[in-house]
Parts: C-alpha cells; sequence; structure tokens
C-alpha cells in the first residue's frame, strides 16, 4: 500500500483505477488515508477499537483540504484510542433519528413485491391511525405507548381495526431493526406478553344454497356494473380487490382465461373462464370497447372502481341475503368442496400457495386441468339458482 505525504498537488495527480479501488496512506499522520476509486477519492481514518479495525469515511477529496481531513481523521483516531466506535456512533444517531413516518417509508422502498391492496392498508395505518407518530423517532416508540393506542383505536375503531394497526407497526419496525444494529426489542411485544391482542374470530359464512336464488334474483335488478362485478366473485372467487383492478389486457375471451400478473400474495394468478363468465365478458366488453381499459372504470382518481359496499347493501336489503365479497369467495370453495375438486386444484383456483406441502412441489396446474373444477363449479351454481327459482315458483302458484 504506496505512503507518502499527502498534498493537494499530490492527491489530485493520482490516478484513478479502471476498477476496484487503490487506498494510499499518509506518512504524517498514521491511519490517515486516501481511497481512490474509478469516479472518486475518499478521504478515511483506520485505527482499532476493542482490537477490530474499523474505518471510517471522511469526505470526498475534491470537498476537503488535506489540512482539513488530517485534522479531522486526528479527532477520530483520538475517540477510537479511547474505545469509541465511530461507525457505530454513526448508526446510533441514524436509529435514534429515524421517524415512524421515515420507517414506513423505508418499509415501503424495500417491500417492493407486496400488493397494492396492502400497501394501501400500511399506509393508511400510518396516515390515519398512527398520524401523530409520523415525526416521533421509532425507537421512542414504548410498550406503553403501544398498549395505549392499541387500547383507545379498539374502543374507537374496532378490536380487529386495533389488532391490523399494530401488527402493521410490528412489521415495520422488524424491518427496520433488521437494518440497523442494537435496536431496541419491539414495542409491539408487549401485546403478546400481556396477551393484550383482542381475540379474533374467523368469519365462516358463505351465501347458502337456500339463499342463493334470492340472493340471485336481486343481483340481477342491480345495474350491470355491480351485477357483473358481483357474478364474477361468485364464479371465480376472486377477491375484492382483484376484481376491482382487472383490465381488458388480462382477459383472452378466445382462450377463455385471464391472467393478473400480480395478486395479493405476489404471485401471479391464471384462471380458466366459464361458458358463462365468457358470454358475460363478450357482452360487457361491446358494449365498453375503447371506453376504459378497466372492467369495471370508476370515476375516482384511480380510473376503477372502489366502493363496493352500495350495492351489497342494496342487494342485502333486496334479497334478505346478507353477505360481504369475501363470502362470495367462501361460497365459491364450498361449491367446490362440495363436488370433491382436488385439493390442489382448489388452492390453485383460490390462488392460495402450494409451497406448505413438499408434494405440491411436484404438480404442475396448467388451465386446462382447471377448466374440468370451473366449469363444475360454474354448472352447480346455475342448477342451485335454477331449482330454488322453480320451487320458489311452484309455491307462488
Amino acid at each position: 500500500m504506496p505512503t507518502f505525504r499527502f498534498t493537494k498537488r499530490v492527491i489530485d495527480a493520482l490516478p484513478h483505477p479502471d476498477k476496484g479501488q487503490v487506498l494510499y496512506r499518509d506518512e504524517i499522520l498514521r491511519g490517515f488515508g486516501l481511497r481512490a476509486g474509478a469516479q472518486s477519492k475518499v478521504y478515511f481514518a483506520e485505527g482499532q477499537v476493542q482490537n477490530r479495525t474499523r474505518r471510517v469515511s471522511i469526505g470526498r477529496a475534491d470537498v476537503f483540504g488535506v489540512e482539513a481531513a488530517r485534522k479531522r481523521a486526528l479527532g477520530i483516531l483520538n475517540d477510537m484510542a479511547t474505545g469509541v466506535d465511530p461507525n457505530a456512533e454513526k448508526r446510533r444517531v441514524a436509529q435514534e433519528s429515524m421517524t415512524v413516518g421515515q420507517a414506513f417509508d423505508q418499509f415501503f422502498a424495500t417491500r417492493t413485491t407486496i400488493a397494492d391492496n396492502t400497501r394501501d392498508r400500511y399506509q393508511r395505518t400510518v396516515d390515519l391511525y398512527l398520524k401523530d407518530w409520523r415525526r416521533t423517532p421509532v425507537t421512542s416508540i414504548s410498550r406503553q405507548m403501544v398498549l395505549k393506542r392499541h387500547q383507545r383505536i379498539g374502543k374507537a375503531n374496532g378490536e380487529v381495526t386495533a389488532n391490523n394497526v399494530m401488527r402493521h407497526f410490528r412489521s415495520v419496525y422488524n424491518v427496520t431493526a433488521a437494518a440497523h444494529d442494537e435496536f431496541p426489542p419491539n414495542p409491539v411485544n408487549i401485546l403478546t406478553q400481556a396477551r393484550a391482542w383482542y381475540p379474533e374470530r374467523r368469519r365462516r359464512s358463505a351465501v347458502a344454497a337456500h339463499d342463493l336464488p334470492a340472493w340471485w334474483a336481486a343481483v340481477m335488478e342491480e345495474p350491470d356494473y355491480s351485477r357483473d362485478f358481483l357474478l364474477i366473485a361468485l364464479f371465480t372467487g376472486m377477491r375484492r380487490n382483484e376484481i376491482a383492478t382487472l383490465r381488458w389486457e388480462q382477459i383472452n375471451l378466445t382462450e377463455r382465461a385471464l391472467h393478473i400478473p400480480k395478486t395479493k400474495n405476489g404471485d401471479p394468478l391464471d384462471l380458466p373462464l366459464s361458458d358463462y363468465l365468457v358470454t358475460l365478458l363478450h357482452e360487457r366488453h361491446k358494449q365498453q370497447v375503447g371506453a376504459s381499459p378497466w372492467v369495471f372504470p370508476g370515476v375516482g382518481r384511480k380510473g376503477h372502481i372502489v366502493e363496493t359496499k352500495k350495492f351489497t347493501a342494496r342487494v342485502t336489503e333486496r334479497s334478505g341475503v346478507k353477505f360481504t365479497l369475501h363470502d362470495l369467495r367462501r361460497t365459491f370453495i364450498t361449491i367446490a368442496e362440495s363436488l370433491d375438486v382436488p385439493h390442489y386444484a382448489l388452492k390453485r383456483l383460490l390462488n392460495h400457495r402450494l409451497s406448505g406441502d413438499v408434494t405440491a412441489g411436484y404438480i404442475v396446474s396448467n388451465l386446462e386441468r382447471l377448466r374440468g373444477p370451473v366449469s363444475l363449479v360454474a354448472a352447480k351454481i346455475l342448477k342451485n339458482v335454477a331449482a330454488g327459482t322453480e320451487q320458489a315458483a311452484r309455491k307462488a302458484g
């Protein structure tokens, strides 16, 4: 490693290597050096802290004069001699100054594969429920702050919302802590230790077979956009946001299939379409041709439909059948299971990952293998509707 007396003239004359870096040492101050790369020359100080070598960048040679850099290096080396690790100190300052808002921003920057719907939920958490924490250093959020905020949200906005907000904050904190040394333990752990998480009962409701004709009749009285939205949900088991963000370019009516590049779990979805849906989408496309890239366009900023609660409420009131859009997904699952659709085919239709099962790694589910189960489910839905309608007509007569 070349050693010489650093002067401005000598430093300026040093060549830039074509690749890699070349280190130079100052013969006046031991531990003071220069790192020359392909694009820049940077001063550094290097010393021992607790028998471990530490190198600290000082600044670019085109910004710092030699004497100013040497003086700064002397101060850093003196700190090292007393056991202070400047790099650790930099990390500590960075940790203590990072705010909750910055932690969420960093989370979004590093987790680029999360679905848009998931990102929106996290953004809602920090913008609405943790708004007053945005400028608070993330390491300053205490266990008691978490406990009190969790209880407050539970009373004001619901227990499920309170749990979700703290799950989001826990994830963001863990991602932030992974990038920094000596980060304090996650304060959300208090909810587990104090058994303070609100109990949640997973919904298991679906539209029962005997309710399906009344539900169907109410849906058929809806405007075409809400009618088609609900029918696609019933015949495919797709999630609400997957249907809302569906584009015409993702649908191939000739091949009777649709393709969504990225869904909630980050995986693509390839789904065959039943004859009923092919006809429905063909008619819808004829009505909308050239009007919008979205299958269900909306008037808002996103360009596609967002609000679905109003028309689900209308159908509930008209039919007497209380349901959510996710209930239609469960209805699809229930009908498929009643038809003994193979487990792996059902998971592929619902876009559930197969990675938890070793056998699944040897199974390839293509569109044509899924077309049979899709057709069976569609036929069963139409049969239930027809039978229920006929029975109601007999009673009325």
